[in-house]
């Protein structure tokens, strides 16, 4: 009979592999995890965490601005990069903390290490060259940035993961991209005050969003000065005659200097050098690993979690994906992840919110949609004489009156959508909505009161 070191073997400490051993660990599984560089994945590390914490320093300038229509005199101000890199550190290195300490007192045993699969139950950790066998092995190794390996010096070029170390802030910056990432790093960069612009070969932002977010999107990234530069790609990057500057040239022959160029094309997942194939673990052409509802592989004992498999690439889905995983492996209660319903948020300034169906999907889906939407001056606006505006927008079934969709644009887009996310996942109709009480004066209270179809 085949003898076996642990239980469970998880190679990734990000978010998803996390979750998954300090569950598996509760249900009284020996669990050993293997990080190579940092617990706690590119969420906490170089990702969401940190890009939060960037976003909230580059809306400090809009508040100075706005508090003059509300009686304070600010006065002169100014912005240390260094600073805020310095102090998103300090919190970065205090949640890692938090991250490995959970870790060793849920009973798993870490280790800091890259670790490699050699067979369907055989993981090498390379640092001391043990090999673990393992009942079960669990990858869930995340996605890294990619850069278009096309284009003529895009060495250049940064990624998010550089972003967040910068030595210092570049005063002009060009973002190669249109999704997530892209945006919210040209909202960051602009709010602190580069001169930002977006290159991107579509003729809109955010690909896959409802039309009237992108829209509302782009209206209000150019009236912050953020510039669009649509149906464009990015054909050559050198450096310029000062040594430090990038010149850009764009397929449509024009040029532009920039101090920095990120490139936010897209992530691919994280299988290099794995050992996958020695396991003998299907891959998608991407490198995804493709998995069944319950994150098993085509191996039957190796299974994977998160931006690896590229289902949907967020963090919340990777920990719930974890936590499946280890509750139906070790926990006796078998259950999958439904990913047909996910709230999420894009932390642009104006922040977006979403979650469900957008109208091009509804339509595509139903026979009969109703299209519930508004847009309006903020309240805030009112005073301090920007130009923020705030559009709402509910998609429902006729037939059923349920609402597939709803899509926010505006402050605080993130926190409203997590509650409305509770009311469409649970199924609620547009008369639900109707009939709750509002919340006044605020935004939100225009998802309730919204009686009159616009389409």
């Amino acid at each position: 009979m085949d003898t076996f070191d642990v239980d469970l073997f998880v190679i990734g400490g990000g978010s998803g592999g996390v979750r998954a051993a300090r569950i598996a660990a509760n249900h009284g599984a020996r669990v050993m995890l293997a990080e190579e560089f940092r617990y706690g994945g590119t969420c906490v590390i170089r990702g969401c965490v940190p890009k939060k914490l960037l976003v909230y320093a580059s809306r400090f300038a809009g508040e100075f601005a706005d508090a003059a229509g509300f009686g304070w005199h600010v006065g002169e101000t100014s912005f240390d990069w260094a600073t805020l890199i310095r102090n998103k550190d300090a919190e970065i290195t205090r949640l890692e903390n938090i991250y490995a300490a959970n870790l060793e007192s849920a009973g798993v045993s870490i280790v800091r290490s890259r670790a490699v699969i050699e067979d369907a139950h055989t993981v090498r950790v390379l640092s001391t060259g043990a090999r673990i066998r393992a009942t079960t092995i669990l990858v869930a190794t995340g996605a890294t940035p990619v850069r278009d390996a096309s284009i003529p010096g895009i060495e250049l070029a940064i990624t998010s993961n550089e972003a967040f170390n910068l030595d210092t802030l570049p005063q002009r910056v060009l973002v190669i991209g249109a999704g997530y990432i892209a945006v919210e790093f040209a909202g960051i960069f602009a709010g602190l005050g580069a001169r930002t612009s977006l290159v991107y070969r579509g003729e809109k932002l955010l690909r896959g969003f409802d039309e009237d977010v992108r829209t509302a999107l782009e209206t209000a990234y150019t009236a912050r000065g953020i510039g669009l530069l649509a149906g464009r790609t990015v054909s050559g990057l050198g450096r310029a005659q000062d040594g430090s500057a990038i010149e850009v040239s764009l397929s449509d022959g024009t040029t532009m200097t920039v101090d920095a160029v990120l490139s936010a094309i897209g992530r691919r997942p994280n299988v290099g050098g794995l050992g996958l194939d020695a396991a003998g673990v299907a891959l998608k052409p991407n490198g995804a690993i493709p998995v069944d509802g319950f994150s098993r592989t085509n191996v039957p004992s190796i299974y994977a979690v998160g931006d690896v498999t590229d289902r949907v690439n967020l963090t919340p889905v990777a920990i719930r994906e974890g936590h499946a995983f280890a509750d139906t492996v070790f926990g006796g209660k078998s259950w999958q992840v439904d990913h047909s319903v996910i709230p999420t948020a894009v932390f642009s300034t104006p922040e977006i919110g979403t979650v469900g169906l957008t109208e091009a999907q509804a339509r595509e889906k139903h026979a009969d949609v109703a299209i519930f939407r508004t847009s309006f001056r903020a309240m805030k606006a009112t005073l301090s004489g920007g130009p923020e505006r705030v559009l709402m927008k509910i998609v429902v079934d006729r037939a059923s009156d349920r609402v597939l969709g709803v899509h926010i644009v505006g402050e605080a887009a993130g926190e409203m959508i997590q509650l409305a996310g509770i009311a469409v996942t649970m199924g609620a109709t547009k008369a639900d909505f109707d009939r709750t009480i509002a919340v006044h004066p605020s935004a939100a209270e225009e998802l309730v009161t919204l009686r009159t179809p616009v389409a």
